[in-house]
C-alpha cells in the first residue's frame, strides 16, 4: 500500500466519494503554495490527473471545482486515478486504462490556424515565413508546432532542407 500524508489520505478520501471523482473543493484549510505542493505530489505519483473538458468557465480562486484553465480558455478538473484509489484501499471499478487522447479542433481565423494552412499547403513553410505571417518570434512558432500542433492537435510535423529555402516544415496528410 502506498505510504501517504492525513492530508493526501483526506483529498483522495473525499475525491473517491464523489460520483465525478473531482478532486476538488480541497479541504478548507489547503490553500495557496501548500494546495499547490500536495496536488503537485499527488500528480507526480500518478495518484491524480487533470482531465481538460470543453467547459469555458474560469477557475475560481477558492479551487471550488475547476483546477486551472489551459491556454483556450478550457477548464481543467483533477480527478483520482485508478492508482489514487488502490493507494487508499478502494479497488477499481474497471481496469486502469489511459483515456484516448482529445483531439481538439483548431479555431479559425487564428494565428495558429494560418501557421496551419501554410504547414498543409504542398510547398510547406519555413519558421521565417510562419514568423512573417504571424508576427510571431522564431521561439514561439516552434512551441507552437511542438506543443499545440502535435501535443494537443496530434498532427505529424514533418522539415526538410530545401535548396534556397532552407529547413521547410509540413504537416503529413493522413
Amino acid at each position: 500500500m502506498t505510504k501517504l500524508s492525513d492530508t493526501q489520505a483526506i483529498i483522495l478520501g473525499a475525491a473517491a466519494q464523489r460520483d465525478d471523482r473531482n478532486v476538488l473543493p480541497l479541504p478548507g484549510s489547503l490553500r495557496g503554495g501548500a494546495a499547490q505542493k500536495v496536488i503537485g505530489a499527488l500528480m507526480k505519483r500518478g495518484l491524480i490527473a487533470e482531465t481538460v473538458t470543453d467547459q469555458l468557465a474560469k477557475a475560481d480562486p477558492a479551487l471550488n471545482r475547476i483546477w486551472r484553465n489551459d491556454e483556450d480558455g478550457c477548464a481543467i478538473l483533477l480527478h483520482v486515478t485508478d492508482a489514487g484509489l488502490a493507494a487508499i484501499g478502494i479497488e477499481p471499478e474497471q481496469p486502469d486504462t489511459k483515456p484516448a487522447p482529445k483531439t481538439r479542433k483548431p479555431r479559425t481565423g487564428t494565428k495558429q490556424a494560418r501557421m496551419i494552412e501554410m504547414l498543409r499547403d504542398d510547398v510547406g513553410a519555413t519558421i521565417d515565413e510562419i514568423v512573417e505571417a504571424t508576427g510571431w518570434q522564431a521561439h514561439t512558432v516552434r512551441g507552437a508546432m511542438s506543443g499545440a500542433l502535435k501535443k494537443k492537435l496530434g498532427m505529424t510535423i514533418t522539415s526538410e532542407k530545401v535548396e534556397g529555402r532552407g529547413r521547410v516544415y509540413r504537416i503529413a496528410s493522413d
